[in-house]
């Protein structure tokens, strides 16, 4: 099947969305469709390899980038898009921005939309219900329950299968497999030895990174390492660090996505402490509806996982698969850090049930899932 790819994330960059598009490409190229991607933004100078290495990939395939005129927010891109993949002949849009979605579907093209928040400001609604009614849409991909009840009942449907499939974010688990023990990993990275607390991810406000500080703060004797993160963020966290004179604390700053995986097994706990609110790349507030894909990293990763107990990471986790504590709690957060430091068989037990839940995972079962049944016998023109 040919499938046009749209999307309006800047690739490259450090956004979590930019690195969700570009697996989701190679997970449908690896199924064996031919995939095209159009983005928005200049043609970098970098070729594919420097962007396999930024993004983990291991399958080119091809991506074409759309300069928009000043002011136009991108949707002028959206439609020169939507049009090149008709021009294409592409047998089904998968689409990330509204605007796309809404064109190609307007225009009857097979649409398959990924929705990972709920539409806003005065034309987010206007767009999706343009999408929903035209004659192109084929399914929706909402990344959990909570995002798909608030959609139905917002927008009066009876969402299932299979027009609606909830769509979780996904990992690869191949990068997963055979990691070394934390001691080993962190000799190959020249770690400072010692029991390690990891965080993998962007600094951004609701992430809980002053909440890490707080927990280096009470527990000097563990080596606390945070990779990731917008350059001037991490510029920003390591002088508040360096001003509570936290010499336990670790800002690697940006870490290329194939370097994740050694990154997380080189931890002998992930934290993920997130905070009631959570804030993304453009803003907004993401904590009721929230796919990060960092929980399927770290459950693939093999190591013990403390995350806040928010009703949309349940979708996932549970105690059987982490420690889930209240958000913003540091006495609760320290108690189970020191908890899990001094039981070893704990911190091996969590990590085999957190195994088998990321086993579903895989960008490329996400993949299948998403398109199984559309593209038999008609085209997106």
């Amino acid at each position: 099947m040919r499938i046009g790819c749209i999307a309006t994330s800047r690739i490259p960059s450090l956004t979590a969305n930019s690195i969700q598009v570009m697996k989701v490409c190679q997970a449908m190229a690896g199924m064996g469709h031919e995939v095209r991607l159009w983005t928005a933004g200049r043609t970098p100078e970098a070729g594919w390899e420097s962007l396999a290495a930024h993004y983990g990939l291991s399958r080119a395939f091809p991506v074409q980038w759309l300069t928009g005129l000043p002011g136009a927010r991108r949707y002028d891109v959206c439609l020169r898009a939507v049009l090149a993949a008709r021009a294409w002949q592409a047998d089904l849009c998968y689409v990330w921005p509204l605007p796309a979605a809404a064109a190609a579907s307007s225009l009857g093209m097979a649409t398959l939309l990924e929705v990972h928040d709920r539409p806003a400001g005065r034309l987010g609604p206007w767009l999706m219900r343009r999408f929903l009614r035209g004659r192109g849409a084929r399914r929706l991909l909402p990344t959990t329950a909570a995002l798909e009840a608030w959609l139905a009942q917002t927008y009066g449907l009876a969402l299932q299968p299979p027009f609606s499939i909830i769509s979780p974010n996904g990992v690869d688990l191949e990068r997963y497999r055979d990691l070394p023990a934390p001691q080993v990993a962190r000799r190959s990275l020249n770690w400072v030895e010692g029991f390690t607390a990891g965080y993998t991810g962007h600094l951004y406000a609701g992430r809980g990174v002053g909440l890490i500080l707080e927990l280096a703060a009470l527990h000097p004797q563990v080596h606390f390492v945070l990779a990731g993160g917008e350059p001037a963020a991490v510029d920003d966290w390591r002088a508040r660090a360096a001003q509570a004179d936290l010499t336990n604390v670790t800002f690697l700053g940006f870490v290329a996505n194939e370097r994740l995986p050694l990154i997380q097994a080189a931890c002998d706990v992930l934290l993920m402490p997130y905070e009631r609110q959570i804030a993304v790349s453009g803003g907004g507030d993401t904590a009721q509806t929230a796919s990060p894909m960092k929980v399927f990293e770290y459950l693939a990763s093999g190591r013990a996982i403390l995350s806040s107990d928010l009703p949309v990471l349940r979708e996932q986790l549970d105690e059987e698969t982490a420690v889930l504590l209240p958000p913003e709690d540091v006495a609760a957060w320290a108690a189970a850090l020191a908890a899990l430091r001094d039981d070893p068989a704990r911190r091996d037990r969590l990590p085999r049930r957190a195994a088998l839940e990321a086993s579903g995972h895989s960008w490329t079962a996400r993949a299948q899932r998403a398109l199984n049944g559309l593209g038999e016998g008609e085209s997106a023109g």
